[in-house]
């Protein structure tokens, strides 16, 4: 097998060839013979795929400069190299069924980068630096061990299918509904418990699916007549199942567990006044965001704690009728899925559609399939 091995990468020298196929060729060490000398500076493909290979050279960048494609599928590869992000023309990149437990920082320099695939590895966490691959399209992190995405995904611009099933998450970062380009949006095994309330706002995100989490009990209603994959949500082990079409407005923060921590008040119908913060929230918004909404540059200084930037700039939502932004208060409307079009689709689960509105006049006059 060595011979064979050393014959194909001679072949692929001496012709200069741009492809180079190394799958299953039951590899455990990088082949020194692709590093030597100038090494295949004209190689701009390479397939190492169903390996064992553990690690990845240091100078692979300086030997194969022009490398557009590395395919790394299914190998032992418990690390990959800081250099790695000087491969400044790399475009496809697939770590997928390895051992990695750390991404390095430096993935984020793959500035030409448009499809990553980390699927089926250790990963815990994932570095703020993904957020710099603008370039990207394809982003599959399903079967790891990851418990929240960077909020700096918003900067992925053209992001348009990302995949997060089986995994650990509790909550999705309201940041990544502005990924205005965003069109499949996989969450399905994990551990939600309820979804930002923007979600589905974008006309581009088309497919959503968040089956297999059985804590999830209601659906942003921007995510009706869309695609939706929902099965065994809305069904908790721990707790027996709940008619939310009874359940008062106010109590609402209770059936749906998990609304985002910002949202201090729960509104009713007859609830006619705003809190004083949230109107002063929604004053200083209009103030400082005649913006268009792709427009992610910081905002102007102002005196207020990071915290409350961080809000100004990435409201909760924004209301389903009427689209204005909240910050503290929402006002939740539920049409449980019995009572919509869907219900024959989604037979295996108790999951609702919940409008959240910014006012009462708002909450009373929204129509789902209005």
């Amino acid at each position: 097998m060595a011979t064979e091995l050393h014959d194909t990468i001679f072949v692929a020298k001496q012709e200069r060839h741009k492809n180079l196929f190394l799958n299953y060729k039951n590899i455990n060490i990088f082949p020194v013979e692709l590093l030597k000398d100038e090494g295949l500076q004209f190689l701009e493909r390479l397939y190492m795929k169903r390996n064992s290979i553990t690690t990845l050279p240091d100078n692979l960048a300086q030997k194969l400069p022009n490398l557009i494609e590395l395919y790394l599928h299914s190998n032992n590869i418990v690390i990959i190299p800081e250099a790695i992000g000087s491969l400044a023309r790399l475009q496809s990149l697939d770590l997928s069924n390895n051992a990695l437990q750390l991404l390095c920082p430096e993935v984020g320099r793959l500035r030409a980068l448009r499809h990553l695939k980390l699927s089926n590895n250790r990963l815990h966490c994932l570095p703020p630096e993904l957020g710099d691959l603008q370039d990207l399209e394809t982003l599959d992190l399903s079967m790891n061990q990851l418990r929240s995405l960077p909020e700096r995904l918003h900067r992925c611009l053209f992001l348009q299918n990302l995949t997060v099933d089986h995994n650990l998450l509790t909550h999705v970062p309201r940041q990544l509904c502005w990924l205005r380009r965003l069109n499949h949006f996989s969450l399905a095994a994990n551990r939600l418990s309820f979804l930002p309330l923007d979600l589905g706002r974008s006309r581009d995100l088309q497919f959503v699916f968040v089956d297999d989490n059985v804590d999830l009990k209601g659906l942003p209603s921007f995510l009706y007549n869309k695609a939706i994959g929902c099965s065994g949500c809305g069904v908790s082990p721990q707790a027996p199942e709940a008619d939310l079409s009874e359940v008062p407005g106010a109590a609402l923060s209770e059936v749906l567990v998990g609304l985002p921590a910002e949202v201090k008040v729960v509104g009713s119908e007859r609830d006619s006044v705003v809190p004083l913060e949230e109107l002063a929230m929604r004053r200083l918004h209009r103030l400082y965001r005649h913006r268009r909404p792709m427009d992610l540059s910081p905002l102007p200084p102002i005196s207020l704690p990071k915290s409350l930037l961080d809000l100004l700039q990435f409201p909760v939502g924004h209301c389903h009728r009427c689209s204005q932004a909240m910050f503290t208060i929402v006002y939740p409307k539920l049409f449980p899925l019995r009572e919509t079009a869907l219900a024959g689709v989604h037979r295996r689960t108790t999951v609702s559609f919940v409008a959240y509105c910014c006012s009462s006049h708002c909450l009373r006059t929204f129509d789902l399939q209005g």
